[in-house]
């Protein structure tokens, strides 16, 4: 919700044209939903917009206060990777205003001196501020590490896939491409050099991985909401208070009446989550090493603190100790014999055959005479190893 309002505010002063602000902004929540739910990401994105916000002001005022910028970056710093995020589009908008010209319908315009002394030295500090953070130089430097070396991480995991043109999201995506082209050819628009940047790089980052989608909503909802400038602009004279208030009050009953009880959503997370599978974990506690889904490991910690998960989403964790690796031959059907005796694996608890991509080292063990399921429901298995597993002497500790 923060995030949404920061975001109306700032289309709304760049255009100051609320209807259209909300429209866009609107729209754009579809394609930033990617991102959705109990993250941290999201603290780093409601940074972004305040990031935008100050140096909206600046661009249009000649002055903000900057001095907010570097606390702002230490604590992004401290609160998720995404920080790196900002400091390149801090670095895009100061950069754009060091050139002065026109190119076709791109215009630029270069700070004062006094303006852009302001910026470097608040760049500098906002540098300075990231390594205040207990880990210093090695959180810092995290961005480029996963990067450039977690190679598994980014080519197995969901949201770091591009964007899917078949699927509705997709689809949304191509609109919003599609109305930028149409608009830059029928309309008359003059355009940044800052901020036709910014929106070349939010669309390469969204376009390239559907994580960075939310990016993208964020950086070009001003631009949108430009185009949108023929929607009819707010007229106080035309207000209905009394149907504003019947209409208000209907939204605010219908948001009461569907939101989801506590039934519902633990059957939404049944659904997901081996949750009939940890009522019979709990009661028949695992005597050896557990081999769990990737997708459950979170919830099995979360829910179970005495059962060691094999992975969970901490996709660089495991990485780093090659144990993702591991999991992904696993997966493969490469050497699974080999790799479940490496960790000294006495169970599994994987997806129904069919359930998942991944489910289909379920259907193998349960055709393994070496493998026998001890508890089944409609989502997950869960096998115990027959055969006695191998020597101490061979195995990998985990913990």
């Amino acid at each position: 919700s923060l995030i949404f309002l920061g975001l109306l505010y700032l289309s709304y002063i760049e255009t100051r044209h609320f209807k259209a602000a909300i429209v866009a902004c609107s729209f754009l929540t579809f394609i930033a939903s990617v991102s959705f739910g109990p993250r941290t990401i999201l603290f780093g994105y409601l940074y972004l917009v305040l990031l935008l916000i100050i140096l909206q002001r600046f661009r249009q005022r000649g002055s903000a206060p900057l001095w907010l910028i570097p606390p702002l970056f230490c604590l992004w710093a401290n609160t998720h990777g995404s920080w790196s995020l900002g400091l390149i589009v801090f670095s895009i908008i100061t950069a754009a205003g060091f050139v002065q010209g026109s190119w076709g319908r791109v215009d630029a315009e270069r700070w004062t001196p006094s303006q852009m002394g302001k910026l470097v030295v608040t760049g500098l500090a906002s540098i300075a501020a990231l390594f205040v953070n207990p880990f210093g130089s090695r959180l810092v430097l995290y961005p480029l590490d996963m990067a450039f070396r977690q190679k598994l991480n980014i080519s197995h995991v969901a949201e770091w896939v591009s964007v899917d043109f078949h699927d509705l999201r997709g689809k949304l995506v191509l609109a919003l491409v599609l109305s930028l082209l149409v608009s830059a050819l029928v309309r008359r628009t003059r355009w940044r050099l800052g901020e036709i940047a910014l929106v070349l790089f939010a669309l390469y980052s969204g376009l390239t991985y559907i994580r960075f989608l939310f990016l993208l909503a964020i950086v070009i909802a001003p631009v949108v909401t430009k185009i949108l400038d023929f929607v009819p602009q707010y007229r106080p004279e035309a207000d209905t208070p009394i149907i504003n208030a019947l209409v208000i009050c209907l939204m605010v009953g219908s948001i009461i009446y569907y939101w989801p009880r506590s039934p519902e959503l633990q059957k939404s997370i049944s659904e997901r989550y081996p949750a009939e599978a940890l009522v019979y974990l709990k009661a028949h506690p695992p005597n050896g090493n557990v081999l769990n889904f990737y997708l459950w490991g979170g919830y099995l910690g979360w829910k179970d603190r005495e059962l060691e998960v094999f992975v969970d989403s901490r996709v660089d964790i495991f990485e780093y100790a090659g144990v993702l690796k591991d999991y992904l031959d696993l997966l493969g059907l490469e050497q699974s014999k080999a790799i479940l005796d490496k960790y000294k694996i006495r169970y599994v608890l994987m997806p129904q055959p069919g359930g998942y991509s991944e489910s289909a080292m379920t259907y193998v063990l349960e055709h393994d005479p070496e493998w026998k399921a001890i508890y089944s429901d409609k989502l997950s298995v869960f096998m115990e190893r027959v055969d006695p597993t191998p020597p101490l002497h061979d195995v990998v500790k985990l913990r």
